[in-house]
């Protein structure tokens, strides 16, 4: 068959089936279309959702003990997210413990911030609350569970509320060995910083002051030593050549 043929009955099909195959077109463009409409969507929620989370605040309370003594402990409240968080409010109650609870409860929130809030709290900002001695009460304060609701916005004025629990049996068989690298340097310094301050106290320094004086009358102390000690082996040489 000759390629003219082959083109004619092409061009036959074409012409004979145009109605079914425009249809065909039309609902490939159409579900391209709609593919590429969703697809836009999801690529515009996903960059509204990114630019929220780098502008978002997030705020996490955990339980925190002091690096040199592990049976004090207080809370630590800490801005974790991107962006500030505004009119920041706490209301801590007590789910289980019941007096020690309560007992716990008064001692983290001696600290003010707790009571009238925070107006800014921005972005790796954070805060203590008062501490509590474990070694008092330990049997009911290590089985103590708090809960703090947390409510607070952000900079565009979105608002969240969220509810940490604090539950203080996660510290038991928590313990310390040895001394903190900081607190070691701290005392060392704190020794060094006591020893000068009791030299520069006194009125007056024993000092031993090596002057140009001295270098130079030394020199020639030692210039003369070695003269004597050449002078003395010569005539130990010539005594033993003229006794030969």
């Amino acid at each position: 068959m000759e390629l003219s043929e082959v083109f004619t009955q092409v061009f036959n099909f074409l012409n004979k089936n145009s109605g079914a195959l425009s249809v065909l077109f039309t609902a490939v463009l159409t579900v391209s279309t709609v593919i590429y409409v969703k697809l836009t969507l999801m690529l515009v929620s996903e960059t509204k959702r990114m630019r929220e989370v780098q502008t978002e605040p997030k705020i996490e309370i955990t339980i925190k003990s002091f690096d040199f003594a592990v049976n004090f402990v207080r809370l630590h409240v800490k801005n974790i997210g991107l962006g500030p968080a505004m009119n920041v409010s706490f209301t801590l109650s007590v789910i289980s413990g019941g007096e020690a609870a309560q007992v716990l409860l008064k001692e983290f929130t001696q600290t003010n911030f707790f009571k009238v809030g925070l107006k800014y709290f921005g972005p790796g900002q954070d805060r203590f609350s008062h501490f509590t001695q474990l070694g008092q009460g330990h049997e009911g304060k290590i089985e103590s569970v708090l809960a703090i609701d947390i409510a607070y916005e952000s900079a565009s004025g979105a608002k969240y509320k969220e509810q940490a629990i604090i539950d203080m049996s996660e510290l038991k068989g928590q313990y310390q060995l040895g001394t903190p690298d900081l607190h070691s340097i701290a005392k060392s310094l704190e020794k060094i910083q006591s020893n000068f301050a009791d030299v520069t106290s006194r009125r007056k320094i024993n000092t031993n002051i090596y002057t140009y004086e001295d270098r130079t009358r030394e020199e020639e102390e030692i210039k003369s030593w070695h003269e004597g000690n050449l002078d003395t082996k010569q005539r130990r040489m010539h005594h033993f050549f003229s006794s030969t």
